[in-house]
């Protein structure tokens, strides 16, 4: 997978599990993985997908 442009989350504490992020080429797919884990696992989704998923953690933090 040729992404190199990994940038880390804003909400990263200090320590090692950070989630990181990088689009692919043309960002026709949206790459998340985490700095604490071993097998360095790369999750790859659309950026659609991604936006819902945010859409749905952002709704859920503002939510009383």
């Amino acid at each position: 997978m040729p992404t190199t442009d990994w940038q880390k989350s804003s909400y990263c504490q200090e320590g090692e599990a950070c989630v990181h992020i990088s689009a692919g080429p043309r960002s026709l797919a949206i790459h998340l993985t985490e700095s604490a884990d071993p097998s360095q696992t790369v999750l790859t989704t659309t950026p659609s997908a991604f936006a819902a998923l945010l859409g749905s953690l952002t709704g859920s933090l503002s939510a009383p």
